[in-house]
């Protein structure tokens, strides 16, 4: 995957901040997500465009973890941040604890796409957020790949 040039928002996040999002979203994230954000926080791909069933996606920018997001400029591209302003849209069950959905990649068109717990609490899968479809307590949503490393394979210039 090629990024653009002095892209990636730092600082990247350690072991301690990953540790805290885990807890707080009551989640846990897969390795290769924590190999990918480590090296790539808030990055711009080059490779960003993917192709799912008959349509082409243009990713616009990789989603980064801070540990002070409001004391960043890029502090709204923070996990937690969009996590929080999608709010009741991206979960299902106002009753639940723990995030189904948790964004990591913003889409044209204000779509996400996300690291989906729904299904398995531990090995998530990725699918795609509709932000123009989805509604308080039902996200619409769409399975893409199995793992991040699938997505990522999906991704060309």
């Amino acid at each position: 995957m090629k990024i653009e040039n002095n892209s990636i928002i730092f600082p990247t996040p350690d072991d301690k901040l990953i540790s805290r999002v885990e807890e707080s979203f009551e989640i846990k994230f897969p390795t290769d997500f924590i190999d990918f954000i480590l090296k790539n926080n808030g990055a711009i791909p080059i490779t960003r465009f993917f192709r799912h069933g008959s349509n082409r996606y243009v990713v616009d920018r990789f989603l980064c973890l801070l540990d002070q997001p409001g004391v960043n400029d890029k502090g709204m591209y923070d996990i937690k941040v969009v996590f929080s302003q999608l709010d009741e849209r991206i979960i299902s069950d106002g009753d639940a604890t723990g995030a189904e959905l948790v964004p990591f990649a913003a889409l044209f068109a204000g779509n996400f796409v996300c690291l989906d717990y729904s299904e398995n609490k531990k090995e998530p899968t990725i699918c795609i957020w509709y932000n123009e479809e989805s509604d308080e307590f039902e996200p619409v949503t769409e399975k893409i790949a199995d793992n991040v490393s699938d997505f990522l394979g999906m991704l060309e210039e």
